[in-house]
């Protein structure tokens, strides 16, 4: 089994970042950033983030966009304003399908959320530092093992949502 951390929009909170990498960071194989952290990467409280650049990025040089295979499952990242994703999740579905990826990371609406579109697996951890539509500032830590996903969700401060608990079957690529 892997676990990933997810995390996106802190908009330069190190303290949120270093409190969770101390909660969750001995405990998860890859802590991913979905953007929007306003630091460079050279920053210690990110530094052990794999993190993508968000549109408040103006430091450093994160990619746009990333990769991380886990265990034989894709995961794709990017901050999600490249793909207009406050409005729809068609231009991202069209860059899973071409990158073949199983799961997309992805940030920038500060909307916490996760659905299965046909076999891609899209993931919207919220905002660690300026939620919208919910009070809780969320994070994500995602169990894969086989073709199983378990999502988890964290208020930081306050603990896993028990209740925001998923579970999604993914389709491996063979």
């Amino acid at each position: 089994m892997s676990k990933v951390l997810i995390v996106s929009d802190s908009h330069g909170s190190t303290e949120v970042l270093e409190g969770i990498e101390k909660l969750h960071g001995n405990d998860v194989d890859l802590m991913i950033h979905c953007g929007d952290s306003e630091l460079s990467e050279s920053d210690a409280a990110i530094v052990n983030f794999r993190s993508v650049k968000g549109n408040c990025d103006f430091y450093g040089t994160f990619p746009d966009d990333e990769t991380h295979d886990v265990n034989g499952v894709k995961i794709f990242v990017t901050h999600g304003h490249l793909y207009s994703v406050k409005s729809t999740l068609v231009n991202l579905y069209y860059k899973a399908k071409e990158l073949q990826a199983d799961i997309v990371c992805f940030g920038h609406s500060h909307l916490l959320g996760a659905e299965m579109v046909d076999d891609v697996l899209f993931i919207n951890p919220g905002s660690i530092r300026l939620p919208r539509s919910r009070a809780e500032k969320s994070y994500a830590i995602l169990e894969l093992e086989n073709e199983k996903a378990i999502l988890q969700i964290y208020d930081y401060g306050n603990g896993e949502l028990t209740e925001l608990r998923q579970e999604f079957s993914l389709h491996k690529k063979s």
